[in-house]
């Protein structure tokens, strides 16, 4: 068996593993790889095994490099899951050494592979290995058809969804001529949230590397868009990487006319799962995926480094977060959304 940094000629064979293994999210897809080197020029490290031609696995890494700080491996920035894809445990850890041998040689401070999977690394060849345990995945499973799917949903659920329609709410899928639409939406919501937002660049860069597998949907009130998402997929997987509305219109349902459309999308495309992001357990955005039937999966975020910040300076990170997030809401927006792309291209969650 041999590891090697894929190539772009690698892209189709790369692609059809990801498409077909069961356990792998739209984010491990080549596309990603070229819409972060484009958007955001992050150098790409995608290792892939090989056994007589063959491809065994593959593991998607990013060189991500913060101006005079400091420089990590990860997989994936800007997305919960990039994870190791394998035939076999053996690949797996062949895969995992080869990362961490990675890391060694480029002197990095850390590798991080945002992963699903349980017991990744039995060896951080002297390295310390950490996992952060703290967040799950949302999936749901899906049925054959979206009537089937809608049939199966409690009685207050579809009470809910049907709230948008009467409200006069209407849905409608978009693309790159809608991408003001939905940048207004997303870049507003995101500034309430306290949080830089991604460049417009970054979205682009996102619907016209993944193509068609990407849809981009908004939600209107009369001809103003109040709610937008994209949604990304394999063969067998769905996920919403962002879904924004705006604030003072959410009494009017926008957030489940906007799920509900991508799921009927996801069930009539014949998709087994749809993946509704990371959550933490008992906050809000759980409560809210909870209630479309989805189901808690352990996310296993692995950190493999020389050395391991405390739990006490964890606290002392998280507490900085929610006061720059509460100054960056009183920002005025086109400082916000000026200033904020700059900034996102360096923060990897």
């Amino acid at each position: 068996m041999k590891i090697r940094i894929a190539t772009p000629e690698d892209k189709s064979a790369w692609d059809a593993y990801v498409d077909n293994h069961p356990n792998a999210a739209p984010y491990s897809l080549f596309a990603w790889k070229n819409a972060v080197e484009e958007a955001y020029g992050h150098e790409s490290c995608y290792l892939l095994a090989e056994e007589d031609g063959t491809l065994r696995g593959v593991l998607p890494l990013f060189h991500f490099r913060i101006p005079l700080w400091q420089r990590n491996l990860v997989s994936l920035p800007f997305c919960d899951m990039g994870d190791i894809l394998a035939d076999n445990a053996e690949v797996r850890m062949a895969l995992a050494n080869e990362a961490v041998s990675l890391a060694q040689k480029r002197k990095v401070k850390s590798l991080e592979i945002r992963s699903g999977s349980e017991n990744l690394f039995s060896d951080g060849h002297g390295w310390n290995v950490r996992v952060n345990t703290g967040k799950v995945r949302m999936l749901l499973g899906l049925p054959d058809t979206s009537e089937e799917l809608w049939k199966g949903f409690k009685s207050k659920l579809r009470s809910q969804i049907r709230k948008a329609e009467k409200n006069g709410l209407t849905f409608s899928w978009g693309h790159t001529e809608t991408l003001d639409a939905f940048y207004d939406v997303f870049s507003r919501n995101m500034h309430d949230l306290g949080s830089p937002v991604h460049s417009k660049k970054w979205i682009e860069k996102i619907i016209e590397h993944y193509g068609k597998s990407a849809r981009m949907g908004l939600v209107y009130c009369e001809d103003q868009p109040v709610g937008c998402g994209i949604i990304l997929f394999t063969r067998h997987t769905v996920s919403i990487p962002w879904a924004s509305t705006l604030r003072e219109y959410n009494r009017m349902a926008p957030n489940m006319m906007l799920y509900w459309n991508f799921l009927k999308f996801a069930a009539d495309t014949h998709k087994k799962t749809f993946d509704f992001g990371r959550s933490t357990p008992g906050e809000g955005t759980y409560r809210f995926k909870k209630q479309w039937g989805a189901e808690a999966n352990s996310l296993f975020w692995y950190q493999v480094s020389r050395s391991l910040s405390s739990q006490k300076v964890k606290n002392k990170k998280t507490s900085q977060r929610k006061m720059l997030a509460g100054i960056w809401s009183k920002l005025p927006l086109p400082i916000a959304n000026c200033v904020g792309p700059k900034a996102r291209k360096y923060i990897s969650l």
